[in-house]
């Protein structure tokens, strides 16, 4: 009887894990941490072995640019060879709307058949995608050193898309033999891209008619404690309890016998306590016959990589397939910190992963001085009090993520939220589950689909409304 209620148990976490945390990272989906949106481009490289590569992506042919290394600099003018993605197949040439996909905190492997492919065959749509500077194959350097990282910012990345923009726009005069000519330009982005691609319309107002900020965090946040309070509320009142029970238990057998603990989990070389109940956390569940779950499903099948949560493995300066780990730490270690801490009270996480758990992180990683400065990233871009304009916010119900993100609208600022039991991170653009890749971001396994056709209609207008204001103005923004 005790056995079957345990198989009851774990198929219940099992059940909630799935929906709302199957493919992000987090990049894809909405229980999860940071892992899954930094992985959800390699999630879907996994794939193709097995499936139609053509079907995944629009293309995944990659072009080259020389990038600006420091935008900042008056006196340094080196560069670096910077990789991106063109799809042409619906662009009404040549004056036809520019949608400028934002690669993010992971390698970015072409232009991914979601739900843009719909929208760039609707406005009749070029799409480009580069790939994030020191990401994938556009690193500056050939070691990541904490010095050499001093470029690696949210503000350098901003410059770039600038740069590009530019740069494609100029190229693409010329391949039409035209002067002078602007189209019409608009912005796309999920999760940190979000962001990016709101800070984009904020910063460079003048370069794009508008910016589709999906589950975007533009809040940096120090405490996010608001991450396990959506997860408890996401899975309702007995989930929650077994969660809890299970971190308890977990606890007292990594004071008791820890390497015994972590070799259950296949997670002997995370030395670090801290380290090895993060990755339990991202897991969202943890028990003795639980282990099997977190090795075959979260690990083997789901591709999380127990290395990511590794800080021997962050101090890997060398430049590699893995190098998003050091990286994105990097990033959340000097400006937006989104540090997953327990809450003081009836938290699902262990209080082992605490403010100073990460901080320790930040130093032990990245040297001495390696901290996040929330307060000058927000007072930079305005955290939730963003001062923008034209670009739709859009978020997941059960998405944590969505607690840094603008979830009010404001003028020419709308905001929504997708309410659905599975309605996750991303879900706009990647349907549900949010990775691996659903094919033009097919709605149909959410739990309310015309809950998501509903939300992507208003963003529809919207972006029809300001590709037509900037068309009748003679600007590619206004």
């Amino acid at each position: 009887m005790k056995q079957q209620q345990q198989k009851q148990k774990l198929f219940l976490i099992a059940t909630f894990i799935f929906f709302l945390s199957s493919p992000t990272f987090t990049d894809g989906a909405g229980i999860l941490s940071r892992i899954f949106d930094r992985t959800i481009t390699a999630s879907d490289n996994n794939h193709l072995s097995s499936g139609n590569s053509s079907s995944k992506y629009l293309t995944r042919d990659a072009l080259w640019f020389n990038q600006t290394l420091d935008h900042f600099s008056p006196y340094d003018h080196r560069q670096f060879r910077q990789r991106y993605y063109e799809f042409l197949d619906h662009f009404r040439a040549p004056d036809g709307p520019i949608f400028l996909k934002i690669c993010g905190e992971s390698e970015c492997g072409g232009i991914s058949n979601d739900y843009l492919a719909v929208l760039a065959k609707k406005f009749e749509a070029a799409v480009v995608s580069p790939e994030h500077r020191y990401y994938g194959k556009s690193s500056p350097f050939k070691s990541l050193t904490t010095e050499n990282l001093r470029f690696l910012s949210s503000k350098q990345a901003l410059f770039d898309l600038a740069v590009f923009r530019d740069y494609y726009q100029k190229s693409l005069n010329a391949r039409f033999n035209r002067t002078a000519a602007d189209n019409p330009w608009f912005v796309f982005g999920a999760s940190y891209s979000g962001a990016l691609s709101a800070w984009f319309r904020l910063k460079f107002p003048h370069l794009t008619c508008g910016s589709l900020a999906s589950s975007a965090v533009v809040l940096a946040v120090y405490n996010f404690t608001e991450f396990d309070q959506q997860i408890g509320e996401s899975a309702g009142p007995e989930c929650k309890s077994v969660l809890q029970e299970i971190t308890h238990l977990v606890e007292e057998r990594l004071a008791s016998n820890a390497n015994e603990l972590k070799s259950l989990f296949g997670a002997l070389e995370l030395k670090i306590d801290g380290d090895f109940m993060y990755f339990l956390a991202d897991a969202a569940a943890i028990a003795n016959a639980y282990a099997i779950y977190v090795k075959e499903y979260y690990v083997k099948s789901f591709g999380a990589n127990v290395e990511t949560y590794n800080q021997q493995h962050l101090k890997n300066t060398a430049v590699n397939d893995d190098s998003a780990d050091r990286l994105w730490w990097f990033q959340v270690c000097t400006e937006v910190a989104y540090f997953q801490v327990a809450p003081s009270n009836d938290s699902i996480r262990s209080s082992k992963v605490d403010t100073r758990y990460h901080l320790d992180l930040c130093k032990n990683v990245f040297g001495e001085g390696i901290y996040p400065d929330v307060d000058a990233t927000n007072l930079y871009y305005g955290g939730t009090d963003i001062a923008g304009s034209k670009i739709v916010f859009s978020n997941g119900s059960q998405d944590p993520w969505r607690h840094a993100s603008k979830q009010t609208s404001s003028p020419e600022m709308p905001s929504y939220i997708i309410s659905c039991h599975n309605c996750g991170h991303g879900t706009d653009l990647r349907g549900c589950p949010q990775s691996p890749l659903v094919i033009e971001g097919d709605a149909s396994n959410c739990s309310s689909p015309d809950a998501v056709h509903k939300v992507r209609q208003q963003i529809i207008e919207h972006i029809d409304l300001w590709l037509s204001q900037c068309r009748s103005s003679g600007r590619s923004s206004m």
